[in-house]
């Protein structure tokens, strides 16, 4: 029961943050967003461990260091600013539904870095989820082709948080997880910043209401509160924790609907559908080795 109630809270607090996003960048160049929200939340778990976890040790060794340094790098820099300026382009119902197919390049990604070839099943199940994701934004690239654009590069972002997922379970970890989520979010945070100084357009930058509730909720919701359930949830057993993102387009179609206005169309709903069919067909592929 613990894990099924982590599991449901971790799908509604994960898919919401495509719209917190999305009304973020409307104040700030994505880039801020990004960089501001993974300091702060990286800052704000680790005095929380400091304070509330001094069981737990918080140092990390130099091997260690390294070890979050490059799961950071994948996992925050690349991923969150992937994702921050996918949003530019997409929807956010389209943003949680790309997502969603996290498992899926998962399950592909292990099987290759174990050297063997992937199953048919695996296979069909990611076709199926690239199908449905497709067949969703159907609409919008008809209207606007830079959706093409945003689905490229959250798809690149995924296949890298995807492979960042491979490497924190088969790393073999001294810190609590608490710990890690919040170094691998501030050492991420601040290998972004160099770009973010660099592409960013400060002048157009509007730090109002939208834009620290849009922060805030990124930060404590999302960034500490979906990570940590993420984190907690693979420990117990990856696959079975991939399955929760069936519920993640679900969820980020309603958030969107409510808060963005989103149309939910036919090929919305069909979409998400063959998604949740590839996730499905994948589910009962083993667990990462």
């Amino acid at each position: 029961m613990k894990n099924i109630a982590f599991g449901l809270l971790f799908a509604m607090l994960w898919s919401s943050a495509a719209v917190a996003t999305k009304l973020g960048i409307l104040s700030v160049h994505p880039l801020i967003l990004a960089n501001v929200r993974l300091i702060i939340a990286g800052i704000f778990i680790l005095l929380i461990s400091f304070f509330f976890q001094s069981k737990y040790r918080i140092q990390p060794s130099r091997k260690e260091l390294g070890q979050l340094a490059f799961f950071g790098l994948l996992n925050s820099t690349i991923y969150l600013g992937a994702f921050v300026v996918a949003l530019k382009y997409l929807s956010p119902g389209i943003g949680s539904l790309a997502t969603a197919t996290n498992p899926l390049f998962i399950t592909l990604l292990s099987a290759l870095l174990l050297q063997r070839k992937p199953q048919g099943k695996e296979m069909g199940s990611l076709i199926l989820g690239l199908s449905g994701i497709l067949l969703a934004s159907f609409p919008q690239l008809n209207l606007n082709p830079s959706v093409w654009k945003g689905l490229l590069i959250l798809l690149a972002g995924i296949i890298i948080v995807s492979g960042a997922t491979i490497y924190y379970v088969r790393t073999e970890w001294q810190l609590n997880s608490f710990v890690i989520n919040g170094w691998q979010v501030l050492l991420g945070g601040l290998f972004l910043l160099p770009f973010t100084a660099y592409f960013s357009d400060y002048s157009q930058s509007n730090f109002d209401l939208r834009f620290f509730f849009s922060v805030a909720w990124l930060i404590f919701p999302v960034s500490m509160g979906a990570l940590w359930l993420w984190f907690y949830l693979i420990d117990q057993d990856p696959v079975s924790a991939s399955l929760w993102m069936f519920l993640c387009p679900v969820f980020g179609y309603i958030y969107a609907y409510l808060f963005s206005g989103e149309s939910i169309s036919f090929f919305t709903v069909l979409g998400t559908i063959i998604v949740i069919v590839g996730l499905y067909v994948g589910k009962k592929q083993g667990r990462v080795s």
